[in-house]
């Protein structure tokens, strides 16, 4: 389907006055994965929502469109407005969920379900809200109520697959059933995201990326993705796709204090990145410029008149107009040439390092030369690090710079965790609030 014809769509569901069920909630949603584009004009058609006359029908219309674009809150204050339908109270249920208001979760979906609801759904609802609230064995009882088709969905194979996860299963049954619910239901958030992190906390990168970019190209965004997500393209130096993440989740929870936090530090590593490009260019551009004219086979005519001139690197032509080198005794317009082209070879012009105007600021590369903590107790200090239950942003940086066990760490200063690539002063923090745990500290501290 074209861009048009998608958009139309988007407008058409938001803005007529025909049914709007759980299928239109779900077209929504996938004429979004199918064109990201479509963002935009699903959050159009809610901005002209919103300025029409408020009615129980069209409050429900307009909270289920605010769910998929992540905006929660308001959702839950228009829902709360609704017709007191099923849909609305499955969707209330949806934004609690979001928001990890677990019990008022539990409350709605049981409400969609009197309402008229699916029933399945509503209880894999209940079930996600229980395990929320650390009631997993509450939440496995009803999975093992559920049957038929119910108990062949994607949504049954996610649910069981997470619960099991929270209740310690191993990591081989968990992601076999991620992958059953997948099978089944390619584009499915949470089975994706379950599956990335299990690759995530094992070290499969590569798999884990993909999994994380499918899981957030879907609506509403994944919050746990977008941060996850973000943190690997931080590894791999994209920072500017990094910072987008953690924009999103910013979007959807204005007060999110770790995506802001980390933000930060992907901003700031971007600009360190930048200036370390910026160094290196200019130290190659110096190399160059220092180079003498004496090194390419220029003609006799050429060579005499350069070294009358004074010039003697490729510098120093820079800094030279074609009217000063037209202006020597026997430079025309051959020599010209012949100096044009042997610039050109290094990515040179005549007059690159002259001033573009008056006052203004010369080209780039123009004067620019440029107590270990005492051990305590040796079993506490040759604990390993993985067992301090770090985020993965923390972990990594800390296998990155060698650091396994507890002992090793307390040798490092805080100023020595933040030179190793990633690591901000949210993990050194958490790194920090994890020894004091311990009655320890990094050396300095």
């Amino acid at each position: 389907m074209s861009q048009a014809a998608l958009e139309t769509d988007v407008k058409q569901i938001v803005l007529s006055n025909s049914l709007f069920g759980p299928r239109e909630v779900q077209a929504l949603a996938s004429a979004m994965a199918e064109d990201p584009s479509q963002y935009r004009a699903l959050r159009d058609a809610v901005a002209e929502l919103e300025l029409r006359e408020e009615t129980p029908a069209s409050n429900v219309r307009l909270g289920c469109c605010l769910y998929l674009l992540g905006r929660f809150e308001s959702a839950i204050s228009v829902l709360k407005r609704g017709d007191n339908g099923a849909l609305a109270h499955f969707y209330l249920g949806k934004c609690y969920l979001a928001t990890q208001r677990y019990d008022e979760a539990l409350e709605s979906f049981r409400a969609a379900r009197i309402a008229g609801y699916n029933p399945d759904d509503c209880a894999l609802g209940e079930v996600e809200a229980l395990r929320g609230k650390g009631e997993l064995k509450g939440a496995m009882e009803i999975l093992d109520r559920l049957s038929g088709s119910a108990a062949e969905s994607a949504e049954y194979y996610y649910q069981r697959g997470a619960t099991l996860a929270a209740l310690g299963a191993p990591a081989e049954e968990v992601a076999a059933l991620y992958e059953k619910a997948i099978q089944i239901d390619p584009n499915h958030v949470g089975a994706l995201f379950g599956l990335a992190w299990e690759n995530d906390r094992h070290g499969n990168d590569d798999v884990a990326l993909e999994l994380y970019q499918r899981c957030v190209s879907r609506f509403p965004p994944h919050l746990g993705a977008l941060i996850n997500l973000g943190i690997l393209y931080e590894d791999m130096e994209q920072y500017e796709k990094a910072v987008r993440c953690y924009q999103r989740v910013l979007e959807a929870f204005p007060g999110h204090e770790r995506a802001r936090l980390f933000l930060k530090d992907a901003q700031a590593a971007g600009q360190i990145v930048l200036e370390e490009d910026t160094t290196r260019r200019r130290d190659r551009l110096a190399q160059i410029l220092a180079t003498p004219v004496t090194d390419f086979e220029l003609s006799v005519r050429s060579r005499n008149c350069l070294q009358k001139m004074g010039i003697m690197t490729l510098g120093d032509l820079c800094r030279c107009t074609e009217q000063d080198l037209l202006a020597s005794k026997n430079f025309g317009e051959t020599s010209l040439a012949e100096i044009k082209e042997m610039l050109a070879s290094k990515g040179l012009r005549l007059g690159q390092l002259l001033p573009e105007r008056p006052g203004a600021p010369a080209a780039e590369g123009v004067g620019e030369e440029e107590e270990a903590l005492p051990p305590e107790e040796q079993a506490l200090l040759a604990k390993p690090v993985s067992e301090l239950n770090l985020s993965v942003r923390a972990r990594k940086c800390l296998a990155r710079l060698g650091i396994n066990t507890v002992g090793e760490l307390i040798r490092y200063s805080g100023d020595e965790l933040l030179e190793c690539k990633n690591f901000g002063v949210t993990s050194l923090n958490e790194v920090r609030e994890k020894l004091r745990a311990l009655g320890l500290k990094l050396r300095g501290d």
